[in-house]
This record gives C-alpha cells, structure tokens and sequence, in this order.
C-alpha cells in the first residue's frame, strides 16, 4: 500500500546533522530576496480589491471597466507565468527574474500615476509580468540550496504568498484611508525594486544552460486558452453564461487548449513537458490546486463583504473597510505560521500529509463560517483555521510538484501549478457570487443564506482537495 510520503515521489531527506543547522549567509540572503518579491507579489493579488470602488469613483471609471483592473492583472499573470517559468529554466532564473521584479515595480509605480482607468489597466497588464517571480523563486531555491534545507526554504516562501494574498485584504482600508489610494497602489513598488537590486548581487549566476528554445506556436496557443476561458469566467456575471460573448472565448480557448497540447507533444523544446503531467503526483496536485484557488479566493472574497453587511439586515456586523480587515487579520497570520512550520515538518510529515490535513481544516473552518457567523470573535477564530489550512496546503503542493519533476522543469510545472490555483480562484469567485447575490432583501443586501450557502460549498471543494490529494496516493508507486 502506497504512504503518504511516496506522492513527493521522492524519499524523504534525511534529517540534517547540528552543523548544517545554520544556512550560511549567502544561502539567507538568496531567501530573503526571494520571500521579500514573493510577499510583494501575492500582495498585489488582493490589495485592489477593497479599493475598486474608491478607484471607480476618482477616475470616474464605469461600473463595468473598473472590474477589468482586477481582470487585466488576471489574464497578464496567467499568460507570462509558465512561459517566463520555461524561459528562466533555458536560459538562466537570476536575469529573468531581475527582469519580471523590474516590471512589477515598474507597474506599481505606474499604477500610482494612473490618470484614468485605461492608464491603470495597462499598468496592471505590465504587473501581471510580476507573476512569473514565483515560479522562477522555486527553481532558484532547488538550484541553490541542499535538498534538506529545500523544504522549508519552499515552506517559507510559499507561506509568504499565501499569507500576502490575504494581508492586501488586511491593509487596504487603513492605508488608503490615512494616506489615500495612490500611495496604496504604489506601496508595493519599494520591496519590488529593492529586491530587484538586491538579487543582481545575491543570486547565484546560472551555471551552463540547455540552449534558450521557447516554442512560440506553443506559448501563444496556451495564452489564447487561458485569455478564452479567464475572460468570460471573469465577465460572465455581467455578460451571462448563455451569452454568445461568454459561449464563443469558451469553445475557443477547449480548441486552443486541444491544439497546445498536440503541439507540445511534438515540440524538441516544449514549454511544459506533458510527459510531468501524466506523473500521478503532479496531475493530482494541479487538480487539487484547482478546487483549493476555488475554495482560499471565495473565503477570501466574501469573508470581509460578510463583515461590512450592515446590522440592518439582521446580520453581518456593519464594518467599514479598515474594520473588516483587521477583523481578517488572523487568517493571514496563520497562514503564514502555519507554512513555515509545515515547511520546517516535511521531513516527518510529509507534503502529501500536510495537503490532505490542510484541506480538511479548510473543510472544517468553512463549515463553521456557514454554521456560525453571529460574532466578531467566532469569525475572527474562524478565519484564523482556515488559516492554518491554507499555509499547510499550499506549501505542500508547491513542495510536491517541485520534488516530482526533473530540475530543468522546475519553473514551468510550478508555473502550470500557480496557474491552475489562479484559474480554481477565478472560477470559485464566480461560484460564490452567484450563490451569494442570488436572492437580495429589499435593501440590495444578500440574504444571510447566500452567505450560509457558498461557505457550505467551499467547504465541499476544500474536501474534494481531501479526496483528490489521496488518489494521488494511491495512483503513486513507492520508490
């Protein structure tokens, strides 16, 4: 019978003797500039949020083009991830990766300049470049480090993009509303360009690489897939799902999709070698990472729009921005505990272990979130598990893919991975809106069992990670 620690397809690291115990400098500096553009990075994925409707008002934007700041950056990091990924693993992670941190400070500044709404999406279309960071960070730490300090090297960086996906939640309302939506949109580009700096000095140059071949017919077929189905999942609440504009991107990116795979089996140099993708350990990881993105960005979404319901409607707690925040505070704190622990754990609890224990805290805390939401300090404690959840999964499944692929592929398959987890949570806000706006009072305001509802169905996707993560088991061998 397979175990647990056979879906990391590799045997676990032994533990280190007293004197590895101390990373050397060099080794702390390279995480540390990592972490610092991981941070910056998964900050910008929730950061716009709260202020879409503070950025619609001072640029006069319609209700329609304001939600495409949030697409725009969407679409950007879904396309330049895994080819930026696959790039970085030909030529060299250190110069590429100098390279996207540049282009995400860049935006970020450009963001706070921002006239108009058009001026911001091209902006966040230019950050979106940002997102092949974490994929390039991942290979950079399995090139640099020695394969016991490897897992809780991923461990930390990964419970520093977990825990800024939600800390943009956290910091928005006070930020914007003591020194205004400008400085918030160009707080990010400090960290983003000092770690770009700071990598030119700190990360190891590449060693001999294979030569730089990026198929082009591939990478424009994967971006046509991923623009045609993030579109109108994005859009789909305005456009309607039986809409020719949602129907037609849709059969174009299955076709896409169709037409990238036919071609990557047949390249000399495929973007992602759809040889990894037939691995158990992988194509079970993406899936789970599919219905987490899903679950994480519902709770994400609707936990803080929960929070700010007006008492009037005989729920929620009539919080402004700032309050609904801090009352999120604890989720990203956990996260981020709970990924650096799990990390620094794997040798004797193993990534496929933490998955599955992750998903199912995440089950549990969200089906207390429907049961219970009738105080602050319920929440509060509530989102604190959910938490917990998070930063143990989603290390886990980084640690995973990255173990269970050739080195030469590491930027490119964690890359498939992020994006997979970025479509899951494009999809689950979808869901949850559809659920949650599907009956309003009289006031506008959701009724509270739009709320008791999406919580009950990010609870059953958080188990289906549960579900998928121990098929993954079994489909492993042991090696």
């Amino acid at each position: 019978m397979p175990t647990l620690r056979s879906v990391t397809h590799l045997p676990a690291p032994r533990r280190p003797s007293a004197r590895h115990v101390a990373a050397p400098p060099a080794t702390r500096g390279v995480l540390l500039v990592l972490s610092v553009a991981a941070a910056s990075f998964s900050l910008l994925q929730s950061l716009y949020s709260p202020a879409l409707s503070t950025l619609q008002r001072e640029l006069h934007a319609g209700s329609t083009s304001i939600t495409w700041v949030l697409t725009a950056y969407l679409l950007s990091a879904a396309v330049f991830t895994p080819v930026l990924g696959r790039v970085g693993d030909a030529v060299g992670r250190r110069p590429v990766f100098v390279a996207v941190m540049t282009a995400l400070g860049v935006g970020c500044l450009l963001a706070a300049l921002a006239p108009n709404v058009e001026f911001l999406l091209f902006a966040r279309v230019v950050q979106g470049v940002g997102g092949a960071a974490l994929p390039l960070a991942f290979g950079i730490l399995r090139e640099t480090l020695p394969p016991h300090r490897l897992a809780p090297a991923i461990g930390t960086v990964s419970a520093l993009v977990a825990a800024g996906s939600g800390l943009g939640v956290v910091v928005a309302g006070p930020v914007m509303s003591t020194f205004g939506t400008h400085v918030l949109l160009g707080l990010p580009a400090l960290p983003v360009l000092v770690a770009a700096a700071a990598a030119l000095r700190v990360l190891p140059r590449a060693a001999t690489r294979e030569p730089a071949r990026v198929n082009p017919l591939a990478a424009g077929l994967l971006a046509v897939a991923l623009v045609g189905l993030l579109v109108p999942v994005s859009q789909a609440a305005v456009w309607g799902w039986s809409s020719p504009a949602t129907i037609v991107p849709l059969a174009v990116a299955v076709l896409a999709a169709v037409a990238w795979v036919r071609v990557e089996n047949r390249s000399a140099a495929p973007l992602v070698d759809m040889s990894t993708l037939r691995v158990p350990a992988v194509w079970t990881t993406h899936l789970a990472a599919l219905l987490f993105g899903a679950a994480m960005f519902g709770v994400f979404i609707y936990l803080p729009q929960l929070a700010q319901v007006p008492t009037a409607a005989g729920y929620g707690f009539g919080l402004d921005a700032t309050g609904a925040g801090l009352l999120m505070l604890p989720l990203p704190v956990a996260m981020f505990a709970a990924g650096v622990v799990g990390g620094r754990l794997e040798a004797r609890f193993p990534a496929a272990a933490q998955l599955l224990a992750g998903a199912v805290v995440c089950a549990v805390a969200a089906v207390a979130l429907a049961l219970d939401h009738t105080s602050t300090w319920v929440v509060a404690l509530e989102g604190g598990a959910f938490g917990i959840g998070v930063g143990l999964a989603y290390a886990a499944m980084t640690n995973i893919v990255v173990r269970a692929v050739p080195a030469h592929q590491t930027g490119a398959a964690s890359g498939v991975n992020a994006n997979t987890r970025t479509i899951g949570g494009a999809l689950g806000a979808v869901l949850t809106t559809s659920i949650v706006t599907a009956h309003v009072q009289a006031s506008g305001v959701p009724v509270e069992s739009g709320f008791t509802t999406a919580f009950a169905v990010l609870s059953v996707l958080a188990l289906g990670v549960a579900v998928v993560t121990v098929v993954g088991r079994r489909l492993t061998p042991v090696v």
